[in-house]
């Protein structure tokens, strides 16, 4: 298979067949908070048809290559929902700037 053909044909998070020098390690753990919340927001803006299951798949699948293997499940999700919010003229990047800050300075997390 060429090049263009391999690009065409996978996604950055298509993974399966590819060789891997280290083993992928499972564990189990519970959702963090802001994970569940998350998670219950996609399912609400899927409720509600704002945003539906193919577009949070297809907005996690067009992260790239270099981010797909560097985001958690739940950041893979935030951030296409925040695309896709932001595509439908719901958000802008003002409020998702201002929020964002808002929330680490809460937290007293640095971004």
């Amino acid at each position: 298979m060429s090049d263009t053909e391999y690009f065409i044909k996978h996604l950055p998070n298509d993974i399966g067949g590819t060789s891997c020098n280290d083993k992928i390690s499972i564990t189990e753990r519970a959702l963090y908070p802001w994970e569940k919340r998350c998670h219950a927001l996609l399912d609400v803006l899927d409720y509600h048809k704002i945003v539906n299951t193919e577009e949070k798949r297809r907005g996690t699948e067009n992260i790239g290559p270099d981010l797909a293997g560097k985001l958690t499940y739940y950041e893979k999700w935030i951030i296409a929902a925040s695309n896709c919010l932001l595509q439908k003229g719901i958000l802008n990047p003002d409020q998702i700037a201002h929020k964002t800050k808002e929330v680490s300075e809460r937290y007293n997390v640095k971004l």
